[in-house]
């Protein structure tokens, strides 16, 4: 990988300086990036309970309710909890943040690509192309069965669920699975989930490594990643790429030369953006 020109450590003229010598953009997303749409924060039980009080009176945690043994047991309440965020995801609009890093990617000579944990497809609906998004998570917007009969995983756009929400139960009819007509669940990995149809990110993960196999100066742009499930926060700090982390609480960088910025994400590509724009418009910024 070819070698960066130092940046000022820590601020925004620096991630921006990171920006301007790359040729290619990996953005790398966790619940931080969703939660300035207006999605809710599952961050401890007490943020959980408060965007599912009717969870928090049965006494379940977000690792209970997101399992496949909640269908099992009590599939009424599971999809009444995955029924309701589908048709938030599906109602809520993706904030400015996705148009600036999709300008940010466009203006790349190798473009960029997408790994998030979100479930939510909301890079999609902001207009990423289907083929420069990997959701490690999977996606709520794909069904598969709960039994594994081998039916393929299958579209959720035809599932439209009425959920009660003050009892966080589903009162349409449970989806089930077009092969065996079992109970359908959503291709998410969930906690205690041995049963996850995952092919759909191995063929993601296998586009962004072939992706990365073409760029040369890759910056990694981390944006509300936590340290809960560290997933995305690994796969940046992993590739050896310059790294600038956005996040509130925990910005902290392994790498010294890697840029900490403790702000949430909308917030801070909003100033990443004015950044960008003064650091291009000067006319020494090449010899840098």
């Amino acid at each position: 990988m070819t070698k960066f020109s130092a940046p000022d450590a820590g601020d925004f003229a620096g991630a921006a300086e990171l920006l301007l010598q790359a040729d290619s953009l990996l953005i790398t997303a966790g619940a931080g990036m969703s939660i300035d749409s207006g999605l809710p924060d599952f961050r401890g039980e007490h943020g959980f309970w408060r965007a599912y009080p009717a969870l928090g009176r049965h006494g379940l945690s977000f690792y209970e309710i997101a399992s496949p043994r909640a269908f099992r047991e009590r599939p009424e309440l599971a999809w009444g909890f995955y029924g309701h965020r589908l048709q938030l995801y599906r109602r809520t609009t993706p904030h400015e943040g996705f148009a600036i890093l999709r300008a940010l990617a466009q203006d790349m000579p190798r473009g960029g690509f997408v790994f998030t944990s979100n479930v939510d497809g909301h890079f999609q609906k902001a207009g990423f192309a289907a083929a420069q998004v990997a959701e490690c998570h999977g996606t709520i917007h794909t069904l598969q069965c709960l039994d594994g009969c081998g039916h393929a995983p299958w579209s959720a756009q035809h599932f439209d669920p009425v959920v009660d929400d003050a009892r966080c139960e589903l009162r349409s009819a449970l989806p089930c699975c077009p092969g065996c007509q079992g109970l359908a669940r959503p291709n998410i990995l969930m906690f205690s989930d041995g049963g996850w149809d995952g092919e759909a990110v191995e063929q993601q993960m296998a586009r962004l490594e072939r992706w990365l196999a073409r760029t040369s100066r890759t910056v990694v742009l981390e944006l509300g990643a936590g340290t809960t499930i560290p997933t995305v926060r690994r796969l940046g700090e992993q590739l050896g790429a310059p790294l600038i982390r956005m996040n509130p609480d925990e910005a902290a960088v392994v790498r010294r030369s890697d840029i900490s910025l403790a702000v949430p994400a909308l917030a801070g590509l909003r100033e990443l953006s004015a950044a960008l724009k003064a650091a291009a418009s000067s006319p020494d910024w090449r010899s840098r």
